[in-house]
């Protein structure tokens, strides 16, 4: 048997004379080369999505969900994954009415702060046409307790 391939084994001077052969064999060597640079390439491109997602891949914590993570590898999907795995805190979000509410207790704010000024009592007195409006006037004085 041993005969049998001993026979079949090119040496090296019917590889050179062959040139079919020599090309086979570098073509080989670079896929090899190439395996090789996709896996380091979808290596390094899986740690930046774990690293994007808040999880760092060297961490004693996070070691083993990243070995053994085989879901989707977008960030969300990650921080979700270790979100439901409880080895991270959930992102705080807040709700849209908690926005709005600020938004409206900003803008009464905003408000009270550019709200114009009331008339000057002598203004008002000035600018009453009647009797009726002077002792309308001189009853809101004495409600706020001012003397006029």
């Amino acid at each position: 048997m041993s005969n049998y391939e001993d026979d079949f084994e090119e040496t090296d001077d019917q590889q050179e004379s062959n040139p079919v052969r020599a090309r086979m064999k570098q073509l080989e060597k670079e896929t090899r080369e190439l395996r090789k640079q996709l896996a380091e390439a979808e290596t390094a491109r899986r740690e930046v999505n774990f690293l994007k997602a808040g999880i760092d891949p060297t961490e004693a914590k996070f070691k083993y969900f990243v070995k053994g993570y085989d879901g989707d590898l977008s960030p969300e999907a990650i921080r979700l994954a270790a979100e439901e795995a409880q080895l991270i805190t959930p992102q705080q979000s807040v709700d849209t009415t908690d926005k709005e509410a600020w938004k409206q207790s900003n803008k009464a704010a905003t408000g009270a702060e550019t709200a114009p000024a009331p008339p000057s009592w002598v203004k008002r007195l000035q600018d009453a046409n009647s009797e009726e409006e002077l002792m309308a006037v001189f009853a809101d004085a004495q409600a706020q307790g001012i003397e006029l």
